[in-house]
């Protein structure tokens, strides 16, 4: 049986694997801010209703002019699209039938789209997900015959933050092989603007950098983000892109998002606490668990756990995690936990309780495993679907 592409949407994963949704569910699959969109957008609503009646303004402004001062770059360097998303449905026509690097595991849609154009997919995959590293000299012998590397920093799904320092070498490294870069970093408000690269694509024509104001200010809805370049590259995306591709909402509210750096504080304050202690706890119970630094925690069960069934239950409880059947190198046997509020935290902390004291006790019995899988089954999940073959859908979805 398939399952979505991407996370959010849960109602598509019940339905697609034939199962009864609970009442109550609680979706960790998608990795937006727990806290919701900034206060200032629910108090200040009704004074954005008049912007429905008017065409945005067709440069992106004043959501340009923000971005430019909030990283200190001049506006021809920035490229507005309608959620990172449609920046990286465009900068696929870049390289079109050329060579591109992916570094494995990472977010989908970067293959989705390239393939999509016709690009030959170069893949690199990192090994050991746990003490996750970038294989530096792998890369830079593939960059000499590539026309671009994607590398995802902090890494979707795992979450792990590559070292800067290799990124500039790198970068560095690009320059002389004729090799650009694309520089994911939707996750990078959840670290520090210091770890941003940003700063040198002034002096590096040669590097793009992605980001997304959907993660960190919860607006997923409204479509929002941004790519910075060179003014060629910009100007170039840019004769791409339809004429008004942004929304006057999105615009405006994304210049408020930006001035929102208590809420931006208390938000990774707060994820860094849950984060940590779920990773604590999930290692306590013999998981593996990556070095993650985002909203997110990626993790893998104990190897005499099934994840096909462990999956299956949380679905059955109401809990959805996402599944990375889809991401190379992880290939199902790892799961991606968004971090959610208090409520929806402590119901999933007992439900993994639960998952975990039920196998411990039925595992040390002869056919224990199997009797905990026909257990778990019968204890909620109304379904034909055999949990061992759970497969990915093929079809594209929302960035999540």
């Amino acid at each position: 049986m398939q399952l979505p592409n991407h996370g959010a949407n849960p109602q598509n994963v019940y339905q697609q694997l034939g199962l009864n949704m609970p009442e109550e569910v609680y979706d960790f699959s998608e990795n937006v801010n727990s806290a919701g969109p900034p206060p200032f957008v629910e108090a200040r609503w009704r004074t954005f209703y008049p912007l429905i009646q008017r065409y945005p303004d067709p440069d992106g402004e004043p959501f340009l002019s923000k971005v430019a001062a909030f990283h200190d770059v001049q506006k021809d360097s920035i490229l507005l699209g309608n959620g990172a998303s449609e920046l990286f449905s465009v900068l696929v026509r870049r390289y079109a039938n050329k060579r591109v690097i992916i570094v494995h595991p990472t977010f989908s849609e970067y293959e989705r789209t390239l393939t999509a154009a016709g690009a030959e997919i170069v893949p690199v995959i990192v090994v050991d997900i746990v003490h996750y590293t970038l294989p530096m000299e792998h890369l830079k012998r593939e960059m000499v015959n590539a026309d671009a590397l994607y590398i995802c920093t902090p890494n979707n799904p795992t979450g792990v933050l590559p070292k800067k320092e290799e990124l500039l070498e790198l970068i560095s490294h690009g320059a002389n092989v004729n090799c650009e870069l694309v520089i994911d970093e939707a996750f990078i408000d959840w670290v520090d603007e210091a770890y941003s690269l940003i700063p040198h694509v002034a002096e590096n024509p040669h590097l793009i950098v992605v980001r997304s104001m959907t993660k960190m200010y919860a607006i997923p809805g409204l479509r929002l983000g941004y790519l910075v370049a060179s003014p060629v590259v910009v100007a170039e995306l840019k004769s791409i892109l339809p004429h008004w591709n942004l929304n006057a909402f999105a615009l405006v509210i994304g210049t408020g998002c930006l001035d929102e750096h208590v809420y931006c504080e208390q938000a990774i304050a707060y994820a860094k606490h849950q984060r940590e202690s779920l990773q604590q706890y999930l290692q306590e119970k013999g998981c593996q668990v990556t070095n993650s630094v985002t909203n997110y925690v990626c993790f893998a069960l104990p190897k005499n756990q099934q994840a096909d069934v462990f999956f299956t239950y949380c679905l059955a409880k109401g809990v959805v995690l996402r599944h990375t059947k889809n991401f190379m190198g992880l290939n199902g046997e790892w799961f991606r936990i968004g971090i959610k509020d208090i409520t929806a935290m402590t119901y999933l902390q007992n439900c993994l309780q639960a998952w975990f004291n039920f196998f411990q006790q039925k595992s040390h019995t002869i056919g224990g495993e199997m009797n905990a899988v026909l257990s778990l089954l019968s204890a909620g999940v109304q379904s034909s679907v055999p949990v061992a073959t759970l497969s990915v859908q093929k079809s594209s979805a929302k960035r999540s």
